[in-house]
């Protein structure tokens, strides 16, 4: 016993000194300092930074590049002047994909070489110039739509014959079936609209006959290809619009199976109360017993293949898993593993019942911990708002900040091969206000079409580098505000531990104290937790875009060392989680700032490995059958809902009606998984903050009168431990 004792002792040193008494400490300090004040202004620098990068991206930016296509002239398309016509259409959309390099580069990918206009609706069956058209005295306005022509020239007032009009690109010489998909009328590749059956015998372009019409159409816009693949065999529009009717006569549904998701998971953490014991040791039975299942099985098939000749040696290296299966030693492998993991497990089980018994035996004080403190179960949902808002305002920075720049354009020949262009000059710009195509008399193809934004001027110089502040700055704030979360449950469930009179001695309101408490003093230590993760995050990100953008580069050693260096940021910010975590409960309780905090958590927790190991792990197996438990009941409870097998007597709504029935259930079932996840990492909030306190309870207090043991009688019990009352004279 000595030796051992003083090995403990020894392992103890190594980790730190164990916490003393102090007869002032009955829960967490109200007399407390602010903690960190450094890395509080350099956060709230970087706030004001990200508010000044927010306001010149608005004042400089226009989503409307984004959000709406346009036409030749700049125009946007569905707002404004072409308020009713919310498609843009392409003349010859094969120019598209078949621009040459010269053009390709001109136009820098952002746009297609040919005229666009917007229409109101897009063109919906094949049609092409006829000969007609060329003979003398034919009237345009006998042959060409005025919708899809360009919106200042007019077909009734025009002195342009038909060949000018084509070469000047005033209106389109063909139209072919398209459908709108986000804005932009794109080859309706879906059904039968491109079969050659279905192809008018006089549709061919110039110097091409039917089939070479159809196969270069089928070439240039990607059959198979990105563009097939929006539109083949659906209509990405009709099918939003059926999804969003099926929404809307099923939303009440879809919100009950939410309420009922909420109701289940609040129900199943209360009564583990109750239910722990008998749930984690059927668990743990249930995992042994699969295992012994295994070994069963694998035993079976060994010696059903006790006539088989084949080895490994006979089978070689293939890439059909089945032929490994008709192999004995295969089985006999199996076998061997199942029967070292059972027996590993099997000892766990004996040594460490005690230590099982504690994490049982806290989890149902974290049950009723929460029956105390309901507001806890619901502080999610702020931490649900404060994230959507860093999230918004993230995403709309970034779009703004994309779009920043006033628009160039340039004087480009959308045909090189009629009249002489070269007297256009390089990178000439043009008005497309103004821009009049009779100043090129020799090139009748010149356009004045957008290419980019404007990249001039000290804001759109550093574009690049303020989309990385923003990338930043959001992981800053993302990391911040779960910080503040997890502080805030970690007050308020070492508030009731520390509680010596349960329920009496717990504060009134210690959510909302914790909260302020948390605000008031450590955001500078939340913050420096949260800035230390945020590095490692974008090492990350980096390391992911230097994989992408230099993949097709890449040999296999610089792979393996790229794979090596995201294995390893991987786990060191899985680590700095960990440490962040208990670093802000050791924050909620003592006030100390980040790295004291951190230090003294990790010293705790380390002095403490197995039982940590093994909370963790019940912990972790309770709650995966928790969330397995709600999303799984509530899931299919959903399908055969939505897939009418369970009659809705005396109701309105009809399953028949909807579309698609999948999607109300796949709504049911994501909302489901976040209300258990929300709510779980509530409980897993106060296990671990519950934990740390017992820790310390134990190294604090032995239970004499002077130093009473603040945990349960439960916990107390299964150490063997108990409260000495106070001599009595």
């Amino acid at each position: 016993m000595g030796r051992k004792k003083q090995e403990e002792e020894q392992n103890n040193s190594e980790y730190g000194e164990p916490a003393k008494y102090d007869p002032t400490f009955t829960g967490p300090i109200h007399n407390r300092s602010c903690t960190d004040i450094i890395c509080c202004v350099l956060f709230m620098l970087v706030i004001g930074g990200y508010m000044v990068v927010g306001i010149l991206a608005w004042l400089y930016g226009d989503p409307r590049h984004v959000l709406y296509p346009r036409n030749s002239t700049g125009m946007f398309c569905g707002i404004g002047q072409n308020k009713d016509r919310p498609s843009v259409m392409y003349f010859d959309i094969l120019k598209c994909a078949t621009a040459t390099n010269i053009m390709a580069a001109a136009l820098q990918g952002l746009q297609c070489p040919t005229t666009q206009v917007c229409v109101n609706t897009c063109p919906s069956q094949f049609w092409i110039l006829p000969p007609s058209a060329y003979l003398p005295g034919a009237k345009p306005a006998d042959f060409f739509n005025q919708e899809y022509c360009v919106p200042s020239f007019q077909l009734k007032d025009t002195k342009y014959s038909v060949m000018d009009i084509v070469n000047k690109e005033l209106c389109p010489l063909f139209n072919m079936p398209t459908t709108s998909v986000l804005g932009r009328c794109l080859p309706s590749l879906g059904g039968n609209a491109y079969n050659p059956s279905n192809i008018p015998t006089n549709f061919s372009l110039p110097g091409l006959n039917v089939n070479e019409t159809l196969a270069a159409i089928r070439n240039a816009t990607g059959a198979g290809g990105a563009t097939n693949d929006v539109t083949n065999s659906f209509n990405i529009k009709d099918v939003g619009l059926r999804i969003f009717e099926d929404f809307a006569k099923s939303w009440q549904w879809i919100v009950a199976g939410l309420v009922i998701a909420m109701v289940v998971s609040v129900l199943f953490l209360l009564l583990l109360r109750f239910t722990a014991p008998v749930l984690v040791w059927v668990l743990i039975i249930g995992v042994l017993a699969v295992g012994a299942f295994g070994i069963w099985y694998c035993y079976n098939e060994y010696m059903s293949l006790a006539s088989s000749n084949l080895s490994f040696s006979n089978v070689g290296l293939t890439s059909n898993v089945q032929v490994y299966l008709q192999v004995r030693d295969t089985w006999l492998a199996f076998l061997i593993i199942l029967c070292i993991v059972e027996a590993i497990l099997l000892l766990a089980l004996i040594f460490l019942r005690t230590r099982i018994l504690i994490a049982i035996a806290l989890i149902q004080e974290t049950s009723k911990a929460l029956g105390h403190m309901m507001s806890t179960l619901f502080y999610p949902i702020i931490t649900f708002v404060l994230l959507l808002v860093c999230v918004s305002y993230w995403g709309i920075t970034a779009l703004y900040l994309a779009t920043s720049g006033a628009p160039v354009y340039k004087v480009v020949a959308m045909n090189t091969s009629q009249g002489d262009c070269s007297v256009i000059r390089a990178n000439e710009t043009c008005d497309p206000e103004t821009f009049n195509s009779t100043q090129y008399p020799t090139c009748p193809s010149a356009s004045c079409v957008f290419i980019n934004y404007n990249t001039e001027g000290l804001f759109q110089r550093n574009l690049f580098n303020l989309q990385i502040y923003n990338v930043f700055a959001f992981l800053w704030c993302v990391n911040f505000v779960i910080a503040l979360g997890h502080c805030t449950l970690a007050g308020a469930f070492g508030s009731y531990y520390w509680a010596f009179t349960k329920p009496a001695d717990i504060p009134t309101f210690p959510l909302i104290q914790s909260f302020m408490r948390a605000l008031r003093y450590h955001v500078g230590s939340l913050a420096f937790g949260a800035l230390i993760l945020t590095l490692v995050q974008m090492v990350r990100i980096i390391l992911e875009y230097l994989d992408h953008k230099f993949k097709e580069a890449q040999n296999p050693c610089t792979r393996f060392i790229m794979c090596c260096l995201k294995c390893c940021f991987w786990c060191l910010e899985k680590f700095i989680k960990f440490i962040n975590r208990n670093a802000y409960i050791m924050i909620a309780i003592y006030g100390k700032n980040f790295c004291v905090s951190a230090k003294n958590a990790f010293s705790l927790l380390m002095r403490n490995i197995v039982r940590v190991v093994v909370l963790d792990k019940v912990t972790d197996l309770l709650l995966f059958f928790g969330k397995l438990l709600v999303v799984g009941g509530v899931g299919v409870l959903a399908f055969f809902f939505f897939s009418g097998r369970i009659p809705t007597p005396g109701t309105t709504f009809q399953t028949a009606a909807l579309n698609y029935y999948w999607m109300p259930i796949i709504t049911v079932v994501f909302g489901a998984y976040l209300i258990a996840h929300g709510f779980f990492s509530v409980y897993n909030m106060g296990v671990d903050t519950l934990f740390l306190c017992f820790l310390e309870d134990l190294e604090r207090n032995d239970g004499s009168p002077q130093k009473p043991y603040f945990m349960s009688k439960n916990l107390m019990k299964i150490l063997n431990k108990k409260n000495k009352a106070p001599k009595t004279d």
